[in-house]
């Protein structure tokens, strides 16, 4: 028996499992500092995060309402969807888990909006983004993002 072949496979031996995830770590950091700076789309980008957030926000809404036979009150605002709110109109079967684990922020750094009953929207009540100048109104990149999008 030799142990050539035995030392010669020790010595080809390829990546381990931790190296090859510390690479793909590297490249997702590296893609998603660069690439949207490359497309020159970053704004737009934004703009995309937002209408998805709103959607899954939505999403905890409805399902709130399915749970309490309301939405939360203007009053009671979104943080009802992760903390039980007070007030009134009261959650008869509040999740213990809440709807959310953490209320996200709009891509821009300030909190998404929630007026019930709403102006806008056909769900009857209005979740939007005040967009990238963070005012009401606003055209273009300025322009509030909401629910009332299709």
């Amino acid at each position: 028996m030799s142990l050539r072949p035995t030392l010669r496979h020790r010595q080809q031996r390829g990546f381990t499992l931790i190296e090859i995830m510390i690479v793909v770590v590297i490249l997702g950091i590296l893609g998603a500092l660069v690439l949207p700076n490359i497309m020159g789309r970053p704004d737009q980008a934004k703009a995309t995060a937002a209408r998805t957030d709103i959607k899954s926000i939505a999403t905890a809404l409805e399902v709130y309402r399915l749970d309490n036979g309301h939405y939360p009150s203007t009053t009671q605002g979104l943080q009802a969807l992760v903390q039980r709110p007070q007030g009134i109109p009261s959650p008869r079967h509040w999740s213990a888990q809440g709807y959310l684990k953490v209320l996200p922020q709009d891509p821009w750094g300030t909190p998404y909006q929630y007026l019930n009953p709403g102006l806008r929207s056909a769900y009857g009540f209005d979740l939007y983004s005040l967009g990238a100048d963070g005012q009401p109104g606003g055209d273009g990149l300025a322009a509030e993002i909401g629910n009332w999008e299709p």
